[in-house]
């Protein structure tokens, strides 16, 4: 493994987790296809990101558990939980390409159409699916996507979009929301085979950009306001929902 490559993968990882550490989400999305530009193996990669995404949790849920939605991030996780056996299954059946373009495809409609809203009426609009039900189905494709694609970000992200939950709730939800979902994702890829010395080597040095990049995150997303935190999140959603058609095309 050359000192470039290293130097590089180093980048992909610091970039994705500052993502994750500013808006609470988008680290695989953003790593993921700059590994693969890499040729880093892809079970590297992907056991990779499911360590830097967790420790990523591991120290932004201590500063913000407090605003999580407790009730809904049960509901979440246990949906979760049930969906993470069916993505193992599905990763099987089902070519990646397929479910990579159509949530591409989704990402960029529902972010973009999302964004061009707020701005019409320049403020957000009244808070959707505020029946309890919903969030036993997002977790559970939360945990069907994560388990098969890493993907398990996006459902929670586009709920609580929906929901209108004010910055500090989102971000402390889905963090949490991560971090126990995160702990079984990672122990399924060390069970499946995924580890392997590549992937210990390559954490190690990331390890202190993750740390800095978690740092920098959350000072940059405390200078964000409010009002204007969630069209960012909806410009991620449609730049993530980019890269992920471009990459798979």
């Amino acid at each position: 493994m050359s000192v470039n490559l290293i130097v590089l993968v180093i980048l992909a990882v610091f970039i994705g987790a500052l993502s994750r550490a500013t808006f609470g989400f988008g680290e695989a999305v953003v790593s993921m296809p700059l590994l693969a530009l890499l040729s880093v193996d892809l079970h590297t990669s992907i056991a990779l990101i499911g360590l830097v995404g967790l420790t990523v949790a591991l120290f932004t849920v201590v500063s913000e558990w407090r605003h999580a939605d407790r009730q809904a991030l049960l509901r979440l996780v246990i949906g979760a939980l049930a969906g993470i056996p069916v993505g193992i299954v599905l990763v099987v059946k089902l070519p990646d390409t397929l479910i990579t373009i159509a949530l591409g495809v989704f990402l960029i409609l529902y972010g973009s159409y999302s964004f061009g809203k707020s701005l019409l009426q320049h403020t957000t609009t009244s808070e959707r699916l505020k029946a309890k039900f919903w969030s036993w189905p997002v977790g559970f494709v939360s945990g069907v996507l994560g388990s098969a694609y890493n993907t398990h970000g996006v459902p929670v992200v586009v709920y609580g979009t929906l929901r209108r939950w004010e910055p500090k709730r989102f971000r402390g939800t889905l963090q949490a929301h991560f971090l126990i979902t995160g702990i079984f994702i990672v122990a399924g890829q060390a069970l499946g085979g995924l580890w392997s010395k590549d992937v210990f080597i390559l954490y190690g040095y990331s390890f202190p950009t993750v740390i800095l990049a978690t740092w920098l995150g959350m000072f940059i997303q405390r200078c964000i306001p409010n009002e204007k935190f969630i069209r960012y999140v909806f410009l991620l959603l449609t730049l993530l929902g980019a890269i992920l058609l471009f990459t798979s095309i």
